[in-house]
Order: structure tokens, then sequence, then C-alpha cells
């Protein structure tokens, strides 16, 4: 079965996190693809293979006889997708010799457009894939995992030898918590590459360093008739906080190695409101700048307003796995030569956000991210080519031959 194959049966079934959620996963509705994934690689004849309690499926297929020695290897891709513009029935839809113009999507109104997204030009003659325009498509990360269980099916069927290899599927990636109750033991790799990133040939081992950050103001609610000198609108104080910011340092004004301020929710009244951001840097010391930005502004907003106006809780996600990836490069080194064999260019660039494998490398288990072919992710201009899916498989399949090959690092 090809890639964009699975992709399709994926797709349309629908696995949103909850980012409100206590539980774990944060969805029931994780499960089904878990279970759905178990099935088929069971009938593939991979029979070491379990679906947690937690929703986590971890599966091993033993080395070629021969091959023992070779270094494990892992690949890992995340069973949840954003919940937005995912409340609904997901129909994904095939556009054959794509001709790199504006492409209505369904009869939702949205048009894919080169003038949004300008590397449409360079699919044209490709067939594209895309939602119907009133959802997501679910390509992140269903097209990482339809790759890996390809490249998994053509290693069993072609008898391609091989050392060993790792599978795993997370849930609840898109949520900051795919790698939070990974078993590094169970999966067993040496090292692994996540399959979660846009373009095929992407490379990817520099991640920001990641913070969320929560303003909670408390305002003095009186009557405005009489409210001369007393009263404290919470919702204007949050106004005020959000100005104090540094003028253009959001996502929509960075790129590269750029950090930024993102403002992801806000809400209140004269009484209390509540701004959320998250806080993003390559750079540590950058990052650690950002950080004391925000302690000041609430210093300062407390000092004009009254003590307890504003109270500021920032929270740290994750680290810049490079700091663990720079002691074994040979995992990039080994992926360009794996997309260069596959005829794939390979493009090394950062990661604007963060992956499981950020937070595995620093679990002990160093695990850079390559791309699956996909593109405009988190909202209803999601799109994949077939040909991108392919290219991405064939890196990977590339990289269990060139580590089969390989003994000590």
């Amino acid at each position: 079965m090809k890639a964009f194959e699975r992709l399709l049966k994926y797709a349309v079934i629908r696995t949103p996190s909850d980012e409100e959620s206590d539980t774990v996963p944060s969805s029931a509705c994780q499960f089904e693809l878990a279970q759905h994934l178990y099935r088929e690689l069971f009938t593939m004849g991979i029979t070491d293979v379990k679906v947690d309690t937690q929703c986590y499926l971890y599966a091993h297929i033993p080395a070629t006889p021969g091959y023992e020695d070779r270094p494990n290897l892992g690949f890992i891709a995340h069973l949840d997708t954003v919940s937005d513009f995912c409340d609904h029935r997901i129909t994904p839809e095939i556009h054959e010799d794509y001709n790199g113009r504006e492409l209505p999507l369904g009869t939702s109104g949205r048009v894919l457009s080169p003038d949004m997204f300008p590397h449409l030009k360079d699919l044209k003659g490709r067939t594209l894939i895309t939602s119907d325009g009133t959802t997501i498509l679910g390509a992140d990360d269903k097209a990482g995992i339809a790759e890996i269980m390809t490249m998994a099916e053509r290693i069993l069927d072609e008898n391609i030898p091989h050392g060993p290899i790792s599978i795993a599927f997370t849930p609840d990636e898109e949520i900051g918590m795919g790698a939070a109750h990974f078993d590094v033991e169970e999966f067993g790799a040496d090292f692994a590459y996540t399959l979660d990133g846009d373009t095929e040939g992407e490379i990817q081992y520099e991640n920001f360093n990641a913070s969320k950050a929560e303003f909670q103001i408390s305002g003095v609610n009186v009557h405005p008739g009489s409210s001369k000198d007393v009263m404290v609108n919470a919702s204007l104080v949050a106004m005020e906080i959000n100005s104090m910011l540094p003028e253009g340092e959001t996502p929509r004004d960075t790129d590269g190695y750029e950090g930024f301020y993102h403002l992801i929710d806000m809400k209140g009244d004269v009484g209390n409101a509540v701004l959320r951001y998250i806080i993003r840097d390559h750079d540590a010391a950058k990052f650690e700048e950002r950080k004391e930005t925000l302690r000041n502004i609430e210093k300062k907003i407390n000092q004009k307003w009254g003590r307890g106006t504003a109270a500021l809780t920032i929270t740290d996600q994750y680290r810049n796995m490079a700091e663990i990836i720079s002691g074994c490069m040979h995992l990039i080194e080994n992926a360009k030569k794996a997309c260069r064999n596959a005829g794939v260019t390979p493009l090394i660039l950062p990661i604007r956000g963060g992956t499981d494998g950020a937070q595995l490398s620093f679990k002990g288990l160093p695990c850079p991210n390559l791309g699956t072919g996909g593109h405009g992710y988190h909202g209803p201009y999601e799109h994949i080519t077939v040909e991108g899916m392919d290219a991405a498989c064939a890196v990977a399949l590339e990289l269990v031959k060139i580590y089969a090959e390989q003994i000590s690092f």
C-alpha cells in the first residue's frame, strides 16, 4: 500500500487532543487510531506490538539475522491532531496533476492560493491532497504515521537487510505532552527520528526553547459614575500589558532563528482578565531575556496599579535539542546521505516550534526531525502531495539501509 493511501484512511479517524483535559490521553478518540495501527502492524507480521493504557503504541522489528549488532534505529510520529478545524467529519480530496494555481477547497469558499503559499508553484504537476476546506486534513502527523507504516511494510515485503527497528506512535503531541509518558526503555532504540516536519528533505535538530506564560489580572470594579481614581479596568490593564511587549516580535514578524511572544488567548471584563502567551527562542540566553521582560512588565504594572493587580506564571515546556544532537551529528550526516540516496535535496532548517523529539532527546533518546512532505498545518489550508510522501518514505528507508551497514559511532 502506498503512503498516501494510508493517509486517506487515517485522516478520517478524527483524533484532536484536548488541552483542557487532565486525562492521558487527553481525548479517548486517539485510541481508535492506535488500535487500528496495532491491527495493521500485526497483519504485516510484526508481533511485538502493544498499545499501553496511556495510548502509546510501541512496535519492534527484529534485526535481519547477522545484523543484530547494528544500532537500534527508531521512528516516531504522533496520533493526535490540533483541535482547531476538527469538529466534524474530515473529507480528504485528491487533485491530480495540480496546475500550480488557485485551487478552491470543496464548497467551503476557501481557496488554496500561491499568493498565500508561494511554494504551490513548485508543486505543479503533482497529485495534491487537501481537505474540503472546512477542516484540517490531519497530515500533521498522520502523514508521518503513514510513511513509517509504509516503510515497515516495504522492509518486510522486500526482505531489506536491517538492524533492530523500533516504532512508536504517541498521543497528545499537539498539546506538548507527547513525550511526557514515553517509555524510552520500552521503546529500546539507541536513537530515533520523528517524522513530523514539513517539506520532504527537511532535517531539523534545532528547535525553540519554549515556555508558556499567563497573566492573571485583578481589577477594581465599581460603578462607572463614581469610579474616579478608584476603578482599575482589568481588560484595559491587559491591553496595556500587551502594548509593553517589544514591537515586531510576534510570529507574523519573525522567521528563521528569530524568537517571539505569541498571544494565544485573552478574555476578561472590568473585574478580571487573563492573557496567555507562548514564548519561543532558539538562543538560550535570549530566551531567558524574554522571560525576564515579562517579569519586568509584571513588576511595572503592579507598581502603577497596585500590588497584586498582575500575577505572572511562567511554565517551561521544552529546550533546544541541538544541545544533545551536537554530540551525535552522525544522525544529521546520515539523514543528508539518505536524502541524496533517495533523490531528495537535504534541507537543514531550524524548527520554529517543537516536536516530541526535543523532549525525548533530553530523556536520553537523541531524536531529530524529518519532513513528511506536508504544508500549511493546523488549519483548513493544510495540504500534502503524493510525491512528497513517497519521497519522505524513501528517505526513512534509506536511513534503515545506512544504519544496517554501520556498527558503531
